[in-house]
């Protein structure tokens, strides 16, 4: 397996815990109120939403092991660029933690891009 599916796995695996992370703070920081998204009551589609939001990348774990390179490069691409913008909407979020957090993410999505593209530009190794 070439290695740099493993690095792309990994690097979903490292945004999952960023969200996650922020998830768990936010509880214990006191910012997160039961049955509230943004401060306003929620609907069941909402949370199937946050869930569908929150299976992206552990799909994309998946996806970085399995699907062949040419697809995933855009595959990954995409996914990455459109997570950025979807975290983008709801700052400033109200912890500093979480804006913390947020930041980090965003840098994880430009090194997932970045061994993306990069891998989608290196050569083809040749025979052995």
């Amino acid at each position: 397996m070439d290695p740099t599916r493993i690095v792309l796995a990994g690097c979903w695996i490292s945004l999952m815990l960023i969200y996650l992370l922020g998830d768990v703070l936010r509880i214990f920081a006191g910012h997160a109120t039961p049955g509230r998204i943004g401060g306003r009551e929620t609907a069941e589609w909402m949370w199937i939403v946050a869930a569908l939001v929150m299976l992206v990348p552990i799909a994309m774990i998946l996806i970085s092991l399995l699907v062949p390179q040419t697809p995933l490069v855009w595959i990954t691409v995409l996914v990455a660029a459109a997570l950025v913008v979807f975290n983008l909407t709801g700052l400033p979020y109200q912890g500093a933690y979480d804006n913390l957090l947020i930041v980090v993410g965003f840098v994880v999505n430009g090194v997932t891009v970045w061994q993306a593209i990069a891998w989608a530009m290196s050569p083809a190794p040749g025979p052995a």
